[in-house]
């Protein structure tokens, strides 16, 4: 009996605790001289730099070469906005 309940324990912690965990960024600012770096598995994914209609639409333009080291470096050098998508699931 006890090691049921044990198991529940460990069940509800395993189903709820990435989402404890989980960090949430609205908003951020950066700053010149900062630098984004995106994190990830190599072929799964890919970041790409896109224009804001791009990031709105999740389109990029045809001559967009895609970053896919999986570790991805982007320094922020001039002021402005900067639009970067990643996308999951799809090489380009």
């Amino acid at each position: 009996m006890a090691s049921s309940r044990m198991f529940m324990i460990i069940a509800i912690v395993a189903v709820f605790l990435p989402s404890i965990l989980a960090t949430e960024h609205v908003g951020k600012t950066f700053y010149v001289g900062d630098t984004l770096v995106f994190k990830y598995t190599a072929g799964a994914h890919n970041v790409l730099r896109v224009d804001g209609t791009g990031f709105q639409e999740c389109k990029a333009a045809d001559d967009i070469v895609p970053l896919t080291t999986g570790n991805d470096v982007i320094p922020l050098s001039t002021p402005g906005n900067k639009w970067l998508h990643l996308w999951c699931g799809q090489t380009l």
